[in-house]
């Protein structure tokens, strides 16, 4: 389908009858775009899906499209299944929107796929778990283990002979803390696993298999003990939240690192396996821990400390650091313009703490927040600091004399900043399009400003150095409708495409557009 079209598709001024002639026109391109319209009605989504079928999962998905709809388009019951009322039907399930007679019969579909996707689905009938639970194809029993919420099939699926069955239930997070205890235990182990179903053991997979069809990771093992498996079953039951913490205690002992490092990031970490994680010698582990809010104040003074930046700049990061903390990190740590969590829960006594900070960068973190008083606000933006003035510029809020003030002082610093600030006035953006030497960022963000005039667009079309300020300008509202007609044909195609979805496209140029397509398809 013409790319102009596509474009055309998902112009928010398209008017209805215009919508309708493209539905008519659809193949599978330009059906998904139309599928995007948040104004369909019901009966322009139900012709859509019955001239392109594949539109149906999106729409499904998107929670506009509903059994009766499928079943109007499809006309389902009346011809054969295709493929795509199948994939369908399983989106309706898989919202929990679809009806159980389809998941009966998608239960006995030959193709191991769809039964597999079936099994992920929430809700399922009984009768069709119990299907999918003997189903010959160990990995839909797999995926159904991952998902089934009924406890009594959870334990059958967690005495199941094969470890990648057991392997999902140790994922699923209704799975109970005692079928859970007993996973991680390994007790009782499983009789097969994936390496010795298709290996005779010892056997240890190469990261070098030149087998095309092999289904086994690199570093997949067994020795009869299936410990590779073990050890997938036991990462996955420590980043379940079922899974209590004293099933978890010993695996901070234990030698591999992974599980170390799933440990350090639970909440409900107990403090003196915290304790023993702050020391360990793997830094993904202390990684983890330094995020973890339930961390205690004292190891998060000790991470602080930490030789590795990045333990210390996720610490930063944690909820429940401490100011004092904070400062520290904040002067020997690359943080970066980020809203950290403690910031974003400062008191307003806290923040104007913050803002009288004699380290720039902690002046900067605070100037990240966007619900500063207006007070405190303003002075951040006379900071003397640039990287302190960048990261208040976006606070709405901001004069345009204050918003001028910085570029005049900073320039190029901030200018990017200034330009995206949602209440950055027309003839500032305009000053800010026209200064030399251009900034592509700030092309962009004036580019997609709602207060930028025609004038300064013309500005972020015409510059070389603003490429990428092209397509975003010609989507842009404020150009002329002449102008957005003329971009049609741009030489850019992502130019022209962008004129295509302009709602200042006239109405005349959107009908010559679909005209030129239906001659072709005629």
């Amino acid at each position: 389908m013409d790319d102009l079209l596509v474009a055309l598709a998902g112009n928010p001024a398209l008017p209805a009858a215009l919508v309708d002639r493209l539905i008519g026109l659809a193949d599978e391109d330009l059906a998904q775009t139309l599928a995007g319209r948040s104004d369909l009605t019901v009966e322009q989504i139900r012709r859509l899906v019955g001239r392109c079928k594949g539109a149906a999962v999106m729409l499904a998905y998107d929670g506009r499209l509903s059994a009766e709809d499928l079943e109007a388009a499809f006309g389902l019951g009346e011809e054969p299944d295709s493929p795509d009322s199948t994939y369908a039907r399983l989106a309706l399930l898989d919202e929990g929107r679809g009806r159980p007679e389809w998941a009966r019969r998608l239960a006995a579909d030959p193709g191991s796929e769809i039964r597999q996707k079936l099994a992920a689905c929430p809700a399922l009938p009984p009768d069709v778990c119990e299907v999918l639970a003997a189903d010959p194809d160990l990995e839909v029993v797999a995926e159904l283990a991952a998902h089934v919420t009924d406890p009594v099939l959870l334990a059958r699926l967690a005495g199941h002979r094969h470890a990648d069955v057991r392997i999902m239930v140790a994922a699923n997070r209704a799975a109970p803390p005692e079928l859970l205890a007993a996973l991680i235990a390994n007790d009782p182990p499983p009789e097969v696993c994936r390496v010795c179903d298709q290996r005779p053991v010892p056997f240890v997979h190469g990261s070098d298999c030149a087998l095309p069809d092999c289904a086994l990771l690199p570093g997949d093992a067994c020795d009869g003990s299936h410990e590779s498996a073990i050890h997938r079953l036991r990462c996955l039951a420590v980043d379940n939240p079922a899974t209590s913490t004293s099933s978890l205690a010993k695996i901070a002992d234990r030698p591999e690192k992974e599980l170390r490092w799933g440990l350090a990031e639970r909440p409900d970490l107990p403090p003196e396996v915290a304790e023993r994680l702050a020391g360990d010698s793997a830094s993904g582990v202390r990684h983890s821990l330094a995020e973890n809010p339930g961390l205690p104040v004292e190891l998060m003074r000790r991470l602080a400390d930490d030789q590795t930046h990045e333990v210390r700049r996720r610490l930063a990061y944690n909820p429940g650091l401490p100011l004092d903390v904070l400062d520290r990190l904040a002067a020997t740590t690359r943080i970066g313009p980020a809203l950290l969590p403690r910031i974003a829960a400062a008191t307003a006594e806290e923040v104007r703490r913050l803002a009288t900070s004699d380290i720039p960068e902690v002046r900067m973190l605070l100037a990240t927040r966007r619900d500063l008083p207006a007070d405190v606000r303003d002075g951040l933006a006379a900071d003397p600091d640039a990287k302190v003035v960048a990261a208040v510029a976006g606070h709405p809020g901001l004069s345009g004399s204050l918003l001028a003030g910085m570029v005049a002082v900073h320039g190029v610093r901030v200018k990017s900043n200034v330009a995206a600030n949602p209440d950055a006035p027309s003839d500032l953006l305009l000053d800010l399009a026209r200064e030399q030497p251009r900034v592509p960022k700030a092309l962009r963000e004036i580019a997609r400003h709602p207060n930028a005039c025609a004038e300064a667009l013309e500005h972020c079309l015409a510059d070389e150095t603003g490429e990428r300020a092209r397509p975003i300008a010609a989507a842009h509202p404020a150009l002329s409708p002449d102008r957005v007609a003329e971009l049609l044909a741009d030489p850019n195609p992502q130019v022209a495409e962008s004129a295509a979805g302009n709602p200042s496209l006239p109405r005349a140029e959107m009908i010559r557009l679909i005209e030129q397509v239906s001659a072709r398809v005629r």
